[in-house]
């Protein structure tokens, strides 16, 4: 079992995450943001992913049964083709990039993603997915940082990439002044791309 899951909960989410060029490309384009907004709680560009199902907390002993249909999923399925675009924000706190690309096919993903957590009995809140990928946040009564860079990276058009793997992620609290870190639990890639499971 992956040491990440080392306490009697963990807090799970299954998600893609772009390749490294295409996040690099967008940091570039936050190059200045980060200069003129530091207090910003930047997520790091290792954590950015687009998440298809927030499970929630789950008993450590559950995550291990979803490893396989998980897998099984990635399998069968062909890589998908995105991109970074645009910008913008939930409520003024929460600074995100948008995603372009084949959305009907990641919508698709999503569901059977979704679909499976549910036939191993993981119960969590289904809420609408709204591709993203979740920058920083600010606080309460800082927000103007976030609203400006939204509006500053609205042109932004990333190259399309393919979708590599699918990522069972497990992520820490994140309560103290820092980001929340995530780490893979295991990830699987996709039919046709090469390569297979590993766990990180």
């Amino acid at each position: 079992m992956n040491d990440q899951i080392h306490s009697s909960t963990i807090r799970v989410f299954v998600a893609l995450a772009p390749p490294d060029h295409a996040k690099e490309e967008l940091a570039r384009a936050l190059g200045p943001a980060y200069a003129a907004y530091p207090n910003l709680r930047w997520n790091r560009i290792e954590d950015w992913h687009i998440t298809l199902a927030f499970l929630g907390e789950l008993p450590a002993a559950t995550v291990p049964l979803l490893r396989p249909p998980l897998a099984a999923l990635a399998a069968r399925r062909r890589p998908l083709e995105l991109g970074l675009r645009g910008s913008g924000h939930f409520d003024e706190r929460v600074l995100w990039s948008g995603i372009d690309g084949d959305l009907e096919g990641l919508h698709l993903l999503a569901s059977e993603v979704r679909a499976v957590v549910r036939a191993y009995g993981v119960a969590f809140e289904d809420r609408p997915l709204r591709p993203h990928l979740t920058l920083a946040r600010a606080r309460r009564n800082e927000t103007t940082p976030v609203v400006e860079t939204s509006a500053a990276l609205e042109a932004f058009t990333g190259r399309r990439w393919q979708t590599e793997r699918l990522h069972l992620v497990g992520s820490n609290f994140g309560r103290g002044p820092g980001p929340i870190h995530y780490r893979d639990i295991e990830a699987w890639s996709f039919g046709g791309s090469g390569g297979s499971g590993s766990a990180t």
